[in-house]
C-alpha cells in the first residue's frame, strides 16, 4: 500500500484530555479536507473498486439511513468552495468527478470524503453496526464487526468493560441532530499503512516504548453524529498519519 502522510493536523493529538475526552463539534467542522486529500482519496477509490467486500458492508434495513447520510454529506460539501455539487455529480478538490448513486450510498460517500463512516442503529438496548465504508481500519476487520452490537464489537479490548460500555451507550443515546461530538486518539506505529485490518484471532504483539522507537504517529478524529430522520448514529473516523518530526511534541 502507498505511504500517505499528512504534515499538519487541526488539533494536538498528544495533548492530554480529561476523561471521557469527548467535546462538542460544529457541524461545519465535521468533515475535514486536509493536505493528504488527493492521495488518500485515490487509495480509497482503489480499495472500493478492488476490495469492496473488505471495506464496505450495508445491511438491507440500513439503506435508508445510508441514503440519509449521503444527503447530509452532500449538504455539507455544497457549502464548501472546494467541491462542485450538482444534482447528479460532485467534482472533488482533486478534480475527480463522482457520480451520485443513491442505490449505493456508502460507496458514493466513500469516494467523496476522507472520513470512514460507520452506521449504528439501535436494536434493543444497544446500537448495532448496520453499515460502514471502512477503508482505513487500524487493527480491526469490518466483516468481524458487521451487524454486531457495541459491546461485542469491542470484545477484544480488555479495557472495554461493562462500565465503559454503558458510558458509550449513553453517549450514543444522548447525541442530538446538528450537535455532534468528537474525540481523538494517538498511537505510534512502525508502519504508516492506512489499510491495516487485523483479525480478532491474530495475537497482539507486545508494545514497545512508543517514545523511542516507532517513527509514525497515527491519530483518529472520531465524531458521533445523529441523523435526524432515521435516528441512526454515524461514527466517522478521519485518519491522520504523520512522521514523528511533524507531530506535536510529547
Amino acid at each position: 500500500m502507498d505511504t500517505i502522510l499528512q504534515k499538519h493536523m487541526p488539533f494536538d493529538p498528544l495533548q492530554n484530555t480529561p476523561l471521557p475526552g469527548v467535546a462538542p463539534l460544529a457541524m461545519s467542522d465535521w468533515l475535514i479536507i486536509d493536505d493528504a486529500y488527493a492521495p488518500q482519496m485515490a487509495l480509497r477509490r482503489r480499495l472500493l473498486a478492488n476490495r469492496r467486500q473488505d471495506v464496505l458492508q450495508v445491511a438491507p434495513q440500513a439503506l435508508p439511513a445510508a441514503q440519509e447520510l449521503l444527503s447530509l454529506v452532500l449538504e455539507q460539501l455544497a457549502m464548501r468552495e472546494e467541491f462542485d455539487v450538482s444534482e447528479r455529480h460532485v467534482t472533488c478538490p482533486d478534480g475527480h468527478r463522482v457520480t451520485l448513486i443513491w442505490d449505493d450510498p456508502m460507496q458514493t460517500v466513500g469516494q467523496l470524503v476522507q472520513e470512514d463512516m460507520c452506521l449504528l442503529q439501535k436494536q434493543g438496548d444497544e446500537h448495532v453496526l448496520s453499515g460502514a465504508v471502512l477503508c482505513f481500519p487500524a487493527g480491526w476487520t469490518l466483516s468481524e464487526k458487521f451487524q454486531k452490537p457495541l459491546l461485542r464489537i469491542h470484545a477484544p479490548v480488555s479495557e472495554y468493560d461493562e462500565n465503559i460500555a454503558k458510558r458509550v451507550q449513553r453517549l450514543f443515546d444522548g447525541v442530538r441532530p446538528g450537535r455532534p461530538l468528537w474525540r481523538k486518539n494517538a498511537l505510534w506505529y512502525d508502519d504508516p499503512c492506512l489499510f491495516a485490518p487485523r483479525s480478532e484471532a491474530t495475537p497482539h504483539l507486545p508494545a514497545r516504548d512508543p517514545g523511542t522507537h516507532r517513527p509514525f504517529l497515527r491519530s483518529e478524529r472520531q465524531s458521533v453524529v445523529r441523523l435526524p430522520k432515521s435516528q441512526a448514529v454515524v461514527f466517522s473516523i478521519h485518519t491522520f498519519v504523520l512522521r514523528r518530526e511533524d507531530a506535536s511534541s510529547e
